[in-house]
């Protein structure tokens, strides 16, 4: 009997710990993104996918006899770990390879390792070869001169060297991006068409910038000068008929009162479908998908002005102001909606106040916008040219009457459309700036 139960006990205490070690996992290592370049100091997004998650994570860089670590530590869990379903984890972690601890610019190796927080303990490991780059971002801006208006855009070019990461222009709180000069033999030489928004201060100072993970940004200013530019204001009565209109089409589920709902598609709403359409900029082309100019709605009649500061009033008292940012042009119902130029469809489909709505992207963040139509002809992805139809004109939205609401934007900036659709002023701001 006493051998039975002896039996048993060593059953029990050497079963335990191998169905322990049996239901330990291994770890799966991904670092987003990608490294290619660490600077003097580097942050690391390590991704650990383990259901029992990771006792610890080890970044190193060894270059020659130069050695660095930056690491995460938990305590062990070497028992009930099995208890546990974790969601892959993003452990970050500061890396630093600088002069002072031996390393230099070259080409160096980075490991990195994972222990899993179970029984077994089993150890992933990813390599990659790096090069450190310890030489600050340096940039040279063209020596052009930029006018710009109030609302518009404007183009410039500039030289970067040293480790950057990111380039491009900065105007108060907005960042342009960058691109590589159409046939330059370096990534070094770029461009950015930029927009100085219609509210920014007149004593903002656009700058060229370049910057890098390690937290080195470097500015450089250009010649310019800044036309003013007073905007219109105007007012808009609303009356029942186009509050019902707006709530029924745009807010059909929501309950309260009618002028509270309509006063929270107008603010939050838009505000929303603004967010929504600046978020287009990332679906950009790096090349140019169009030829100068841009055009205009054929024989189209003007109903409002880029920037109008409109002040809605409601039976005889202002409850709201917003900024109306586009063209409003009027022809005749339901007339054809063609594209201003070529480009590709990034959007189409209804977008609140903007209603059916289309945005075809013209590539290095240049895109138009279409809205209030009655019906949309294009799908998402496909290629149009200059003067195809995108659907036909309508009331739509946040719309009283039958037209186009047309615009443009830069990388998420909404700017004033007349410049695009001015051969002269194409030639002049954007082109002779670019290499022929």
């Amino acid at each position: 009997m006493k051998a039975i139960l002896l039996t048993g006990v060593l059953i029990l205490a050497i079963g335990a710990p191998a169905a322990l070690f049996f239901l330990s996992s291994e770890s799966t290592l991904e670092v987003k993104p990608a490294p290619k370049v660490l600077a003097a100091s580097s942050r690391l997004s390590i991704t650990v996918m383990n259901p029992h998650g990771a006792r610890s994570v080890t970044a190193t860089v060894r270059q020659g006899s130069a050695v660095s670590t930056a690491s995460f530590q938990q305590p062990a869990d070497r028992l009930l770990f099995w208890k546990k379903r974790l969601a892959p984890a993003e452990v970050p972690l500061e890396l630093s390879a600088r002069q002072d601890q031996g390393f230099r610019s070259g080409p160096a190796q980075l490991t990195v390792k994972a222990v899993s927080n179970d029984l077994r303990g089993a150890v992933a490991q990813r390599t990659y070869q790096v090069v450190i780059n310890l030489e600050p971002p340096r940039v040279t801006a063209d020596g052009a001169q930029h006018y710009i208006n109030l609302g518009g855009a404007e183009l410039v070019t500039f030289t970067v060297s040293g480790y950057w990461t990111e380039a491009g222009v900065k105007v108060g709180p907005h960042k342009f991006r960058s691109f590589p000069l159409p046939g330059a033999k370096s990534q070094n030489e770029r461009f950015c068409l930029f927009a100085f928004p219609w509210d920014t201060p007149a004593d903002t100072v656009p700058l060229v910038y370049a910057s890098n993970p390690a937290g080195h940004e470097v500015t450089a200013q250009f010649w310019y000068r800044l036309k003013p530019k007073a905007f219109r204001r105007r007012n808009i009565e609303l009356t029942d008929a186009f509050i019902e209109k707006a709530i029924n089409e745009i807010d059909p589920g929501g309950t309260g009162d009618k002028l509270e709902r309509f006063l929270r598609i107008n603010r939050e709403v838009r505000r929303e479908n603004n967010h929504t359409m600046a978020s287009l900029r990332d679906q950009t082309e790096p090349r140019f998908l169009w030829s100068p100019p841009f055009q205009q709605l054929s024989n189209s009649k003007v109903e409002a002005l880029f920037a109008d500061v409109r002040s809605y009033t409601y039976q005889g008292k202002k409850v709201d102001e917003q900024v109306h940012l586009g063209f409003d042009l009027s022809k005749v119902q339901q007339a054809p909606v063609v594209a201003s130029n070529s480009g590709k469809v990034v959007y189409a489909g209804r977008l609140g106040i903007y209603g059916n709505c289309v945005v075809l992207d013209h590539g290095y963040g240049l895109q138009s916008i279409y809205g209030h139509m009655s019906r949309i002809e294009v799908k998402k992805g496909q290629t149009v040219e200059r003067g195809q139809e995108l659907g036909r004109s309508g009331a739509t939205g946040l719309a009283g009457g039958d037209h186009l609401h047309f615009s443009m934007q830069i990388d998420g900036v909404q700017v004033n459309p007349i410049e695009w659709w001015d051969a002269h002023w194409l030639e002049d701001r954007i082109f002779s700036k670019l290499p022929k």
